[in-house]
């Protein structure tokens, strides 16, 4: 992948899952696959989830208009295969931060992740570590971070910065006792965004006891048995366990409330105390501006993620895919560049690659895939994305990641041919 400016021409154990669709490999319901593609999770979750969970993971900001660009400005590309270059060598092998991995992508954070599936953020580590991709654990994770590391040690951890310089601290210093190498800092949530779509399918944090949730459960009873009623038997009420070095609000109270804390003050000298504090790899989350990634690169980062969250902050957000080149160019190679936000298909990972991308990042995929299958149905997830990876290197006519360029590549016009 060319580093410079980049212009477009013209096995650990099993956590089971708890759907009916689970076999004894989790990937399969009445003899067909759960899923052909990532897109199909999304359905199958929907079925299986109670509409505030489900809500939760679905939704975005306002209009939605950032969620939406995501996919459009994915499909304002197009390929220009290369043909009988001999595609026999195809691999996807990856190196990250000094890491080898299996494929380019990993597992976006994502939180509350044991909501939608039993123990989910350890099904997420270990599939991921299984399948040899990376996984970011999420900061609005309801299952302790010490918990989670040993289903997968070389798991990230993503990190909220409190307000108070104390916090901050206190926290980074409890990451490093975790034994997470990677910390992960979102750098686009000092304000919440206006998720009122999310608001609307009754979910709130946390969550209100009330007859309408009660009903939402009763509907889906296999969720409200196999993941919800059995982490309460086996593991107490699900709190907020990582958003500061100490426990937070549970997930289901009548009274008590989250504390997201007053963070619109929070500037770079945050960071540069992060960075003065953290001794292993840091990676800023949540970049769009070409300009920012400079800073962040300058401050000390190791990397950073493009991000618009997903379409869950503020709307009308572009994609980051759309501002990945200028970002590339910036940042000349110095550290890597990696990207999330609406990535589902092979071919949408190799267009971020070919643009530059060291990594793609995926999120809400893969938690459904737990949702309905857990760890198996992970692994089935990560593996249907390489699948299409390799297959795809093969039509494009390259057998290396480290090949693909902006000239595989075109703009495809937008509006009305004149």
């Amino acid at each position: 992948m060319a580093s410079g400016a980049q212009k477009l021409p013209g096995h650990t154990e099993a956590i089971p899952g708890t759907a009916a669709t689970e076999t004894a490999t989790g990937t399969r319901r009445r003899g067909k696959p759960v899923a052909l593609a990532l897109a199909d999770y999304e359905a199958a979750a929907r079925r299986y989830l109670p509409r505030p969970v489900f809500g939760y993971i679905v939704g975005a900001a306002e209009t939605n208009a950032a969620l939406d660009d995501n996919r459009r400005a994915l499909r304002e590309v197009g390929f220009v295969p290369r043909v009988l270059v001999g595609v026999g060598a195809r691999k996807a092998a990856a190196t990250l931060l000094g890491q080898d991995y299996a494929a380019p992508f990993g597992i976006a954070p994502m939180g509350l992740s044991a909501l939608a599936a039993y123990r989910g953020d350890i099904a997420l580590a270990a599939a991921a570590r299984a399948a040899r991709v990376p996984m970011i654990m999420s900061g609005s994770s309801l299952i302790r971070m010490e918990d989670v590391i040993p289903h997968n040690p070389d798991a990230w951890f993503q990190a909220y910065l409190p307000a108070e310089p104390d916090r901050i601290a206190a926290l980074v210093d409890r990451v490093a006792r975790a034994g997470f190498g990677t910390l992960v800092v979102t750098v686009d949530t000092v304000i919440s965004g206006n998720r009122e779509n999310i608001t609307r399918t009754g979910f709130s944090t946390p969550l209100r006891p009330s007859l309408r949730l009660a009903l939402d459960g009763l509907a889906r009873p296999r969720w409200s048995a196999g993941t919800f009623l059995r982490t309460l038997v086996r593991h107490g009420m699900p709190h907020f366990e990582n958003s500061y070095a100490v426990r937070g609000a549970p997930i289901l109270s009548a009274s008590v409330l989250r504390d997201f804390g007053n963070r619109d003050h929070l500037c770079w000298d945050h960071l540069r105390l992060v960075r003065e504090r953290w001794r292993g790899r840091l990676v800023i989350k949540g970049i769009m501006a070409a300009a920012d990634a400079v800073v962040a690169r300058d401050l000390g980062a190791d990397g950073v993620i493009l991000s618009n969250h997903g379409g869950r902050q503020l709307d009308a957000t572009v994609s980051p895919f759309r501002t990945l080149p200028a970002v590339v160019a910036a940042l000349g190679g110095t550290i890597p560049v990696m990207i999330d936000s609406g990535f589902r298909r092979g071919t949408d990972v190799l267009k971020a690659l070919a643009l530059g991308a060291a990594f793609v990042f995926v999120g809400r995929p893969f938690l459904y895939a737990a949702a309905v299958g857990g760890q198996p149905e992970v692994e089935r997830a990560i593996a249907i994305l390489k699948d299409e990876i390799v297959r795809n290197m093969g039509l494009l006519g390259a057998n290396t990641l480290s090949e693909l360029g902006p000239d595989h590549l075109h703009r495809i016009p937008v509006g009305p041919t004149p």
